[in-house]
């Protein structure tokens, strides 16, 4: 990929385009009412003390006791000599402590680095810690023994007192450092700052229209950037994070309010959630059925966006009504460019890769200049100091500007010489009658489908791509089975789907 060398970045588009590149591709200027994404919580602790802020299995707590003990751990770990700008391990599970160390760490003006100790190889763990330089982590007693750390801060054997939250001279920039897979198998970590994490959720779409009164549900895993969205999400709004036990769906029953990949979303009958009036959807291809099911009774949002553009950062309100499912639009102050391999911007209506501007650019990898080089740019758009980050998502502009997601580019495979993308694939699979879910992967040089439930037809489901796609992309096999797996933070397995496949 080569740099731009045109003064003009627009000036390869038709002059038609260049006003659709700029109207299309820029979400509305809005300005978030807060700088720090805890001092939203604290507002709503000191308006409405008795509101119920968390709840866990039984257990809960107000805002008014949140904050108090927020604030007995966040003088805690001053006292431990966490600095502002330091990194924070917070190495437990979901529960109640655990909202109340990801608070702590952001008032004491540090960054929390979150993983689920009951699930993370100890490996991982070693790896986290030596990356983000972690001195100090927080745990519980439960899960105390599976921690080694210069300092370890135990939540459920601290003493209580009075303490005042802490006002540090200077604010650490970043919020939360979450570690991804890596396209290396070697995970990175994203530092997610303050202002990333107020402009997607202090905003609307972002917001939700969440409010006092509603209750939403906590369902991923901690250590996803999506866990962000739901407890904050909640906190930052007056509203109640309901934190689930081992049944999603039980927890899912009580909520108005979702927010899931669309894996996780598809364990939970809607016919079982009467009060859910919002669910958002994130992190992988959100299929047709799936939408439809649920935008029939809610407010239905799908949104895009890795880890590195701060959660998400376009978002569609769906209405089966109104037209097709898409991502959308760019959410406030960011921006969306198609761009071609040479990072020219393509005609609208053309397939390119996304890169992302604007207020939801994170700042970087920690500890990893090369790759921070390799996938955040120089915004010519924008001009500057401006960053965008090369997302690998591939897009398309409609006519009314909106987003069609065209799969990443590292799922584009080679079959029989013809260049294939899987995700064109699933969604001609989810045609077949009775299908809800679907995939494909590249198994040992042969495209292999998988529809769920396994009532689907093997047979209709073939016939539906061949309707729908070149021959070549016409899976060999077609596999029904009840479930998709799914991984530890809730997108479709397509490594376990492989080993799936009956030997030939």
């Amino acid at each position: 990929m080569t740099a731009m060398t045109e003064p003009n970045p627009l000036s390869g588009l038709p002059p038609d385009d260049r006003p659709l590149f700029r109207r299309f591709g820029h979400g509305p200027s809005v300005t978030p009412p807060f700088q720090r994404i805890h001092h939203a919580f604290e507002v709503h602790a000191a308006r409405s003390p008795g509101a119920r802020a968390v709840e866990h299995e039984g257990n809960c707590v107000t805002y008014g006791e949140l904050d108090h003990r927020a604030n007995v751990v966040a003088a805690a770990l001053v006292d431990a000599g966490v600095r502002p700008g330091d990194h924070v391990g917070l190495f437990l599970t979901r529960s109640i402590p655990m909202v109340v160390g990801m608070l702590a760490v952001l008032k004491a003006g540090a960054a929390y680095v979150p993983q689920d100790v009951r699930i993370t190889p100890r490996h991982h763990l070693d790896h986290v810690m030596r990356t983000a330089d972690i001195d100090v982590v927080i745990t519980t007693k439960e899960h105390s023994s599976a921690v080694t750390a210069a300092t370890v801060l135990v939540l459920d054997t601290l003493p209580d007192r009075e303490a005042p939250a802490p006002r540090p001279a200077a604010n650490g920039e970043t919020a939360v450092v979450i570690f991804t897979s890596g396209t290396t198998g070697v995970p990175n970590g994203v530092l997610v700052t303050h202002g990333n994490l107020c402009n997607v959720l202090l905003t609307e779409p972002g917001s939700l229209g969440i409010r006092p009164g509603d209750r939403v549900a906590q369902l991923l895993n901690i250590a996803f950037d999506m866990a962000v969205w739901e407890v904050f999400g909640a906190l930052t709004h007056g509203a109640t994070c309901v934190i689930r036990g081992q049944d999603p769906a039980r927890t899912a029953e009580t909520a108005t309010v979702l927010i899931a990949t669309p894996s996780v979303l598809s364990t939970v009958d809607p016919d079982g959630c009467p009060d859910v009036r919002v669910v958002a959807v994130a992190g992988e291809r959100c299929p047709q059925p799936l939408a439809d099911a649920w935008s029939a009774r809610a407010a239905f949002h799908n949104a895009c966006g890795p880890t590195e553009v701060a959660i998400v950062n376009t978002v569609q309100r769906y209405d089966s009504a109104a037209g097709g499912l898409t991502i959308g639009r760019p959410v406030p102050n960011t921006s969306v460019y198609v761009l071609d391999e040479n990072l020219r911007p393509c005609r609208i209506g053309e397939v390119g890769e996304m890169w992302a501007g604007g207020a939801c650019v994170t700042a970087g990898y920690l500890g990893n200049d090369v790759l921070t080089a390799q996938r955040y740019r120089p915004d010519p758009f924008r001009g500057g100091d401006h960053l965008m980050f090369r997302t690998r998502d591939l897009g398309r502009w409609t006519p009314d500007g909106e987003l069609e997601h065209h799969g990443r580019t590292d799922d584009q495979v080679k079959v029989r010489g013809f260049r294939v993308e899987l995700d064109g694939i699933t969604s001609a699979l989810e045609t077949a009658p009775g299908c809800v879910r679907a995939t494909a992967v590249l198994h040992d040089g042969e495209l292999v489908g998988f529809v769920s439930p396994a009532t689907v037809s093997p047979c209709d489901a073939k016939d539906a791509v061949a309707r729908r796609l070149p021959y070549y992309c016409v899976p060999s096999r077609v596999l029904a089975v009840d479930d998709l797996p799914v991984t530890e933070r809730g997108k479709v397995d397509r490594a376990a789907l492989a080993s799936l496949v009956p030997v030939a």
